[in-house]
């Protein structure tokens, strides 16, 4: 072994970083959203002389992560059932012809939450809606049970997120004699209506955050 490893004593953080990084860490805990360019902006407004590559070092070295939601609502589940899509070429001329569901991310001051929706495909009209901090079935099956107050369709169209093809919410469909449709994997364009009713909101939702900023 050579000498220098056998006395080389590590060097620990010096006082600034530490500063710097007990900072960071006050700061990641009311907002834990915060990566490391949104925490060098931050530090930079600060006063602080700090740069990303530097920041991030210090938060790998504290442990630090942003916490958000990616982007990807769609999980499936493979024990579920999957149904067929039944929507291809099939004219919607009439209410309660067609609903369908869809869930989506809203990102708030602090952090995210998720958004889910029932909607009539003739009238486009939102029939029902629930947030919810987690992406469980349970939002999901209050959405459709508050929907069912204004009617019955003959067709429901989700895509194959597990919400969905749980036998908890399709058997809800079911029973109602509610033919079950599923856009296929990749089918952005299969619930169409209900992804521009999302661009609205999110237009909506960063309208908001800047006005108030």
């Amino acid at each position: 072994m050579p000498r220098s490893s056998f006395y080389f004593e590590p060097a620990g953080e010096s006082p600034p970083n530490l500063a710097l990084m007990r900072l960071m860490d006050e700061q990641y805990l009311k907002h834990p959203a915060f990566g490391y360019r949104m925490m060098t902006d931050w530090l930079i407004l600060q006063g602080h002389v700090v740069n990303e590559k530097r920041i991030r070092r210090r938060m790998r070295r504290l442990g630090l992560a942003a916490v958000f939601p990616g982007r990807k609502t769609t999980l499936r589940h493979p024990g579920h059932k999957i149904h067929p899509y039944l929507l291809r070429g099939v004219e919607i001329n009439r209410s309660n012809h067609v609903w369908s569901t869809d869930i989506t991310y809203v990102p708030l001051a602090r952090g995210y939450l998720y958004l889910v929706a029932v909607m009539d495909w003739h009238s486009r009209c939102v029939l029902s809606w629930r947030l919810s901090n987690t992406m469980d079935t349970s939002f999901c099956i209050e959405a459709l049970e508050e929907a069912f107050q204004f009617g019955i369709p003959e067709i429901f169209n989700t895509d194959q997120g597990s919400q969905f093809t749980s036998s908890e919410f399709t058997g809800r469909l079911l029973s109602r004699g509610i033919s079950v449709s599923m856009d296929g994997r990749g089918g952005a364009l299969d619930n169409v209506f209900i992804e521009r009713l999302w661009r609205s909101v999110k237009y909506a939702s960063a309208s908001s955050a800047e006005s108030v900023g």
